[in-house]
């Protein structure tokens, strides 16, 4: 009898440690809106495993760097409170990390279209892309 009871009690607990391990946590984000100036630099929406997305998420610039504002709402004494969050550690550092390279990827990807439009020579830009007046019939 005590074998019928053990066995109940270890796939409780072969359950619970299943449970307790975190799972790999997929993070895609989309970086959108950059701004050269003022302390938002970027607007950013994520995606969480394919299942929870959170969008309005700021990239924003102060004195010690780079960081990651998430949605917030202003509350009646005037404080600012986060609408969703990171709750552990691991998963905020995962998530900022995430949040911050896709920003300096946007923003490298970003620079560099600007630069090959401005060594584009108009004879080699399309008509749309080409400014200025334009003869026809010559």
């Amino acid at each position: 009898m005590s074998k019928t009871q053990a066995a109940p009690k270890a796939s409780q607990q072969d359950a619970q440690t299943v449970a307790e391990q975190p799972l790999p946590m997929k993070v895609d984000v989309k970086i959108s809106s950059i701004r050269p100036e003022g302390n938002i630099r970027a607007y950013a929406s994520i995606n969480l495993n394919d299942c929870f997305a959170i969008r309005n998420v700021k990239v924003m610039d102060s004195t010690k760097g780079l960081f990651v504002a998430m949605p917030s709402y202003k509350a009646g004494n005037g404080e600012y409170k986060d609408i969703c969050f990171p709750v552990t550690k691991e998963f905020r550092e995962q998530l900022n990390n995430a949040v911050i390279d896709a920003y300096h990827q946007a923003l490298t990807q970003s620079q560099a279209q600007n630069q090959q439009k401005a060594e584009a020579s108009p004879f080699e830009q399309t008509p749309e892309q080409r400014s200025g007046m334009q003869m026809a019939g010559l």
